[in-house]
């Protein structure tokens, strides 16, 4: 929580540094997703920190390396309850309380106690313990929560008898998401360490169906979505808000607010200004999972947008477009047509790069391809890799590290150990040394999985393949599977989003494609607090560079808003989530002869990527001679390389002369840079505002840069 100066407060900072009790949930979307293993995990690595932790309850299920690593901890002796001729053992909380622990760990939350204890509930003993100043880790799954229990019913094909309110969830101080693959989930069944083996055909049957799985993923994810929504400030926010005027047709107008802001990764909340007919509204904004809030302080007759919590702002074409049109712009606007919804035009040009790669994924002999996705450095990605690794080669799996980046963390290169590492390729490329991924070495050797750590990867100047995730390609067509890390800011089309969320560029992306590309992206969940504890612990960079980190890329605010972006992209990637059709079919984008107008056309490359259309770029010049300028052939070229169509024109109004050439190129919407200052009398109206008065329907003007 902030203060009104949108520093941490005392409280937030206290729990942050662990000087607070704190209470951490793992959800899971499944059993045998890990619960009991990471909790086991967590206890003995803090224990091994100094943290004083017990195991108030854990369920090993008599697994021989869970009880290994349980008897490396404290045990509360579990009070007996009798029952008829039979005697029960449950959480012991007043013994709990009576140790004066740390850290307690408390497997299965959604238990309902047995009588005589302190609780009816295990949750209910988790938040009583953190009120008498004790920390506790648990673990529940998705379809114990109250939101969820009922829609998993239908799903599993049995009643969900034990119920967690979501309210427990929101008194949490962290819930973490435990992803894992279907196939991990399969193998573990089989395997019989989910289910006893007379009861594994049944859980095949049920819960471990695979659309099911798929079903409580996509639940689990959303809902952790909704429990994390980072506290940044209102601009910076990954909130598209639709204004309903009650302009054109309803419906139209939140569908193409919705298609806009899912291909953004942009939760979508609507306002009544002028819109009357408010039962149409909620009906729809229900449908397309959006949020009615109200708005405070907002003038339509002199529209600000300083308060609004929205990065886009989305409003018909109306009297209320024309007003945001004619002031300057500090987010991004899109006045959308009601009254009509185009359906996408056949597209003449082809974004993706890897199109012909991903319809070859079905072929038979391709390799598979799983990217373990995180939020920021240090989230775990690669212990998660090679953890997967080492069950997997106990499982018999040819598996080798091609190339495996531990950043001298002393946790992932003992995790390393035991596992077949290829020797990397030393060169020297215009005088520098470089050691990377020996491509032909693990072509030749050939194992069924290959670990490539670092998708983002820039290669050496003289290799074969400028990036990393080219090589991943080209081991995937030749066979053999791989395993990869990947943080979300690198991917492509998130750019802006990383920009607005954490004021940095990165300079190193791959293709969207990617993910699609991708057989399996699991999510590594961590919470901020995590990320900056390990930060401060000096497992993520060196010393020098800690402090600058925390007081930068590493701050709360950031890391909050990046791990919302991982969980939407994971969503997304994995096909759960309901594509939504663009808002409109086209994208022309008027630009003007200035230099800095070559990362508008890049901006708008990625928003037509993220939205699977098209882009044309038009110059309205004022005659041939102005046209033929340096500036307008640099333009050009950035066009050309971002794959846009380019054209020239020239007309007396350039308003008009726009519209008539997106018209002319199949534009259904002219996309420009707002107003950054409001022009004074007479220099005349933003163009915005002459391009709707020209004729123009539908609008995206993006807030201009910075100075």
């Amino acid at each position: 929580m902030n203060d009104r100066s949108g520093r941490p407060s005392a409280e937030a900072l206290l729990k942050d540094i662990g000087s607070a009790p704190r209470l951490t949930v793992y959800l899971a979307s499944a059993p045998g997703a890990g619960k009991t293993r990471r909790l086991l995990d967590d206890a003995i690595r803090l224990q091994e920190s100094g943290v004083r932790v017990v195991l108030g309850w854990i369920e090993t299920k008599a697994r021989p390396d869970l009880d290994r690593l349980a008897e490396k901890i404290l045990r509360v002796r579990p009070r007996s309850v009798k029952i008829g001729t039979g005697t029960f053992e449950d959480f012991d909380f007043e013994a709990a309380v009576a140790m004066r622990p740390q850290l307690v760990v408390l497997d299965e939350l959604a238990h309902t106690n047995l009588p005589g204890g302190a609780h009816q509930k295990r949750w209910q003993d988790a938040l009583a313990l953190r009120e008498a100043g004790i920390g506790v880790i648990g673990a529940l799954n998705i379809q114990h929560v109250e939101t969820v229990a009922a829609t998993a019913e239908g799903l599993i094909g049995f009643p969900v008898r034990e119920i967690v309110p979501l309210s427990f969830l929101r008194a949490a101080d962290q819930v973490i998401a435990l992803d894992v693959s279907l196939e991990q989930l399969e193998a573990r069944l089989a395997a019989g360490k989910v289910v006893r083996p007379e009861d594994i055909e049944r859980a095949r049957n049920t819960i471990f169906r695979p659309q099911t799985l798929l079903y409580l993923r996509e639940m689990m994810l959303r809902l952790i979505d909704e429990l994390t929504t980072p506290e940044v400030t209102p601009p910076r926010s990954s909130i598209a808000l639709a204004l309903a005027t009650g302009d054109g047709d309803p419906a139209i107008f939140l569908r193409k607010s919705a298609g806009i802001a899912h291909a953004l990764d942009l939760a979508l909340d609507v306002a009544l200004v002028g819109e009357r007919n408010i039962e149409t509204i909620e009906a729809l904004s229900k449908e397309l999972d959006a949020d009615v809030v109200p708005l405070v302080n907002f003038d339509i007759a002199k529209p600000q947008f300083a308060d609004l919590k929205a990065t886009l702002i989305t409003v018909p074409c109306g009297s209320l477009a024309q007003r945001i049109a004619s002031r300057p712009i500090e987010r991004d606007v899109m006045i959308a047509d009601a009254t009509t919804y185009l359906a996408p035009a056949e597209r003449e040009i082809t974004f993706s790069r890897y199109a012909q790669t991903a319809a070859d994924r079905l072929r038979i002999g391709y390799g598979r391809l799983t990217i373990y996705l995180g939020a920021a450095a240090g989230s775990g990605k690669t212990y998660a890799m090679l953890d997967r690794a080492h069950q997997l080669q106990d499982a018999g799996v040819d598996v080798v590290a091609a190339f495996v980046e531990t950043h001298k963390r002393k946790e992932t290169e003992a995790k390393i150990a035991g596992l077949q590492t290829l020797p990397r390729r030393q060169e020297v490329c215009d005088g520098i040394a470089y050691s990377e991924l020996d491509l032909d070495a693990l072509l030749a050797r050939k194992p069924a999985i290959a670990l490539i750590d670092e998708l983002a990867h820039t290669n050496a100047p003289c290799d074969a393949h400028a990036k990393r995730y080219d090589d991943v390609l080209q081991v995937i067509r030749a066979g053999i599977s791989v395993m990869t890390t990947l943080n979300v800011q690198h991917l492509e089309g998130l750019g802006d989003a990383v920009l607005r969320l954490t004021g940095q560029k990165v300079r190193e992306t791959v293709p969207d494609e990617i993910l699609e590309i991708a057989d399996d992206v699991i999510l590594i969940d961590t919470t901020p607090e995590a990320l900056r504890e390990r930060l401060r612990a000096g497992k993520i960079y060196g010393p020098q560079k800690i402090e600058d980190a925390l007081s930068h890329f590493f701050r709360s605010e950031n890391l909050a808003a990046l791990r919302e972006l991982a969980l939407r992209e994971v969503v997304r990637a994995r096909g759960g989530s309901t594509r939504r059709p663009p808002p409109f079919a086209r994208l022309a984008l008027g630009v003007k002869a200035r230099e800095r107008d070559a990362e508008l056309i890049e901006r708008c490359a990625r928003i037509a990527l993220r939205l699977e259309i098209d882009l044309s770029v038009i110059h309205v010049a004022k005659n041939a001679a102005a046209a033929d300028s340096r500036v307008v052939a640099a333009l050009a070229e950035t066009a050309r390389r971002v794959r846009a169509r380019w054209k020239v024109v020239a007309g007396a109004d350039p308003a008009k002369a726009l519209i008539e050439a997106a018209t002319a190129e199949g534009g259904t919407t002219i996309a420009l840079e707002g107003a950054r200052n409001k022009p004074r009398w007479p220099a005349g109206t933003p163009f915005g505002r002459r391009l709707l008065e020209a004729g123009a329907k539908q609008l995206l003007i993006l807030a201009p840069p910075p100075e």
